[in-house]
């Protein structure tokens, strides 16, 4: 098992929108919706092998990590993305790439002394 520094709660607690974004389908949803605003299942899944019911369920675990949501407009569904998580997600990797940098900073003064 890994030790935690007192930092990397908050990274841990991240991990679901990471596992969400792991999956290339809905990595793609996450572009589209990136890329034309908010859609209907109709339209995300138009041109796409992947069924209806399959996006549901991609764009239910996005909005479980808090990536996307979703608003009622007649018997329609329209999912649009949810900024904060991405934007905490992008803090995080910061998070990672500060201590990363840090972490050669102190290799390459080892190294050199």
């Amino acid at each position: 098992m890994l030790r935690r520094s007192a930092g990397s709660a908050g990274l841990v607690s991240r991990a679901p929108v990471f596992a969400a974004l792991g999956d290339e389908t809905r990595l793609a949803l996450v572009d589209r919706l990136c890329a034309s605003g908010p859609q209907s299942i109709a339209l995300l899944t138009t041109g796409s092998a992947v069924t209806r019911q399959a996006v549901t369920e991609h764009l239910n675990v996005l909005a479980g990590a808090g990536l996307v949501r979703d608003v009622r407009r007649g018997r329609e569904r329209i999912w649009e993305l949810e900024p904060e998580g991405l934007d905490e997600a992008r803090g995080s990797l910061d998070e990672i790439s500060q201590r990363w940098d840090e972490a050669l900073s102190r290799l390459r003064r080892f190294v050199e002394d």
